[in-house]
């Protein structure tokens, strides 16, 4: 408490870097969160363990209830609950009921910067106050942003070395031995490249931040909602955010972003682990404290780059004559597009009486808070947390006659979404390249005599009607089916043919066609193709699913299985599906992403793979391209072959205009 009292004192000595996001105190990550009550607790919203009020609790089978973190720190070193000493482990504990956690938010708190503040609140409402009203910690994030701005010829001179400066070199010691800022073999990056032909200055500099997110679950088999790519076994290293589900956990929570990289959860280092047994860290625990490396961007313009199809971007600020005032603005989710979406303003509101929003335009940004990914509700808390003067950052699809009469939209759809062209990915690859190295395939063959009326056993999915355009694999081998008994076909396998039929290029209800019809004869020979992994912890963990999937055959019809990243990396090339994805922009922009892979005698060809898409540029609002995504050309030419050398000239040479051919795979789901 004395810590606490003279930390709560003033700002004297407070530092970005140190202060924590979440509480506004400083203390070490690894410690739990400070706050200054106002009122007595009841003893039994107090943790016995650090006798301060709940946070995060969790309730034992013996009936006693923790802090999340004092629990599983203690339980690190004895096998035992701290009071009545019963055999206690940490996956037998269950988060405390919403009753509980409701009574410990509505604890009132003052901010941690109370002299300068003066504000008391519920403890959950000071996380958003601390981001949105506090003018001490506004102050803090100004001047740190201020200090991460040097001049490009000073980013320049330091790509060499990778090494970061001022509060950078602070943020990025929250993981060991990991940053983005270090120089990694194949690694490129188009995003930070200057034009040298052209005086206008680019966007002050790029900014990252190490950020700790904890993430809790209602119920332990709860899915986050994060598709992730990467992990030491893959060219990316590094495990990387794919994707968010909607109104999963993650999705929610709203602070996690598609490109964050996951260096740390609870205290396990990820940076030397493989895809499945980073699979296994996120899905083991009830809460999860997440270290991620996150891309801040560059500062948007005042003067943002035409960008013709995608349109261009907004900034439009709202005054209210008080706090409470309403905007007058109702906002959506769509079904086919992330993000945040005006959907109408209501007559007489403020944003009406503005006029500068419309209908359809999509919100990027509210008070500097990235919606990109974000969700009506998250929009909302900000407009509601915010004073009175509320600044959007919005981006209103461009009106091209050509596109709005071939839409079945009309002018109101998007125009980055681009009617004429509605798939994921339009056509088979020809572009013929090796797989990744550690990932290969073997074609296997099943010629099996049966009954007419007895089944395969199998179920199936994909297609190239799906959302991914995979091809048809099986999702499991039935234990009363004929190909059980066999013992070749495993879950996870790419159908080829059936009696000599094709079945690769097939959409999911054409495949089922074929093979009912097919089935039905005496004699039935399968080919499929299984990809492998020289991880032999994949292979471990394949085993460990299969058994427990066929002791519930019903709980996998719910819940259906689905390939991990890593499974499509070993499929040969002829089997891919790609989609063109063109990217414009004005000579100052840069394009927004990296790369790593290319040639390199250490490692041979890798393919070259989206690590990085950079908030606020070209390739962060086209919104197709994804990190995990394999580029296989360039302007139609192919990237086999190529070393960086080769290749970042070649994006160079681009000044307006790039077409990128690209091969997706979908993230594995945790």
């Amino acid at each position: 408490l004395a810590e606490r009292k003279q930390l709560h004192s003033g700002s004297a000595g407070l530092s970005w870097a140190r202060v924590c996001k979440e509480c506004g105190q400083q203390h070490e990550t690894q410690d739990t969160h400070l706050y200054e009550y106002q009122n007595e607790v009841d003893d039994e919203l107090v943790c016995h363990i650090c006798l301060q009020p709940l946070l995060r609790p969790m309730d034992t089978p013996c009936g006693h209830t923790y802090c999340f973190h004092c629990i599983s720190n203690f339980l690190k070193e004895q096998d035992f609950c701290p009071v009545d000493r019963q055999r206690l482990q940490l996956h037998q504990c269950r988060p405390s009921s919403l009753l509980v956690r409701n009574l410990l938010d509505k604890l009132v708190v003052t901010c941690p910067h109370y002299a300068e503040c003066q504000q008391e609140m519920q403890r959950c409402e000071l996380q958003p106050h601390l981001h949105n009203r506090c003018p001490v910690f506004k102050r803090l994030r100004e001047e740190a942003e201020k200090r991460k701005r040097p001049s490009w010829n000073e980013i320049k001179g330091r790509k060499g070395d990778g090494e970061p400066s001022g509060d950078a070199k602070h943020s990025t010691t929250l993981s060991r031995n990991h940053t983005r800022d270090q120089s990694e073999p194949g690694l490129i990056n188009p995003a930070y490249e200057e034009i040298d032909d052209d005086n206008t200055p680019l966007r002050s500099s790029l900014v990252a931040e190490a950020n700790v997110v904890e993430l809790f679950r209602d119920e332990p088999e709860e899915e986050l909602g994060l598709r992730i790519v990467g992990g030491k076994d893959t060219p990316l290293g590094n495990i990387v955010i794919q994707e968010i589900i909607r109104d999963s956990v993650a999705s929610r929570d709203g602070r996690l972003a598609p490109g964050d990289h996951i260096l740390e959860v609870n205290d396990v280092n990820l940076a030397s682990v493989p895809h499945t047994r980073a699979i296994t860290v996120l899905q083991r625990s009830p809460l999860l404290r997440l270290t991620v490396m996150q891309e801040k961007g560059f500062k948007i313009r005042d003067h943002p780059p035409d960008l013709n199809n995608p349109g261009k971007v907004l900034h439009v600020m709202l005054t209210k004559t008080h706090r409470t005032e309403p905007l007058g603005i109702k906002l959506i989710r769509k079904s086919d597009e992330s993000g945040v979406f005006i959907l109408d303003l209501l007559p007489g509101g403020l944003a009406a009486k503005d006029g500068k929003l419309r209908n359809n335009d999509k919100v990027l940004a509210i008070n500097g808070h990235d919606l990109m990914h974000g969700t009506p509700e998250s929009a909302a808390m900000i407009i509601q947390n915010s004073e009175k003067c509320v600044n959007f950052a919005v981006l209103r699809p461009a009106e091209n006659p050509e596109e709005a009469g071939s839409s079945r939209e009309g002018q109101h759809s998007r125009g980055v979404r681009r009617a004429p062209e509605p798939q994921y990915f339009r056509r088979q690859t020809t572009y013929l390249k090796d797989p990744p190295g550690g990932f290969t395939c073997q074609e296997k063959t099943v010629s099996l005599k049966k009954e007419p009326r007895t089944s395969l056993g199998i179920t199936i999915a994909g297609g190239r009607d799906c959302r991914s355009r995979l091809p048809v694999y099986i999702t499991s081998v039935q234990p009363v089916g004929c190909l059980h008994r066999d013992g070749t076909i495993k879950r996870g396998d790419v159908l080829l043919s059936i009696n000599g039929v094709d079945l690769t290029q097939l959409t999911y209800n054409e495949a089922v066609s074929v093979l009912k019809a097919q089935t039905a004869q005496a004699q039935v020979v399968l080919r499929v193709i299984q990809t492998l992994s020289d991880s032999a912890e994949e292979d471990a963990e394949t085993g460990s699913r299969d058994d427990f999937d066929n002791m519930d055959d019903q709980r996998d019809e719910i819940r259906t299985w689905t390939p991990l990243w890593t499974h499509w990396l070993g499929l040969p090339s002829h089997m891919h599906w790609c989609r063109d994805i063109v990217l414009q922009k004005t000579n100052s922009e840069s394009w927004g992403f990296s790369i790593v892979g290319g040639y390199e005698e250490s490692h041979g060809q890798q393919p070259f793979f989206i690590k990085t898409i950079v908030p606020g540029t070209p390739a962060h609002f086209d919104g197709r391209l994804k990190c995990g995504d394999e580029i296989v050309a360039v302007n139609g030419a192919t990237t086999v072959g190529m070393n960086n050398s080769s290749l970042i000239p070649m994006l160079k040479l681009q000044k307006n205009k790039v077409t990128l051919t690209v091969v997706s795979w979908p993230g594995s789901l945790v």
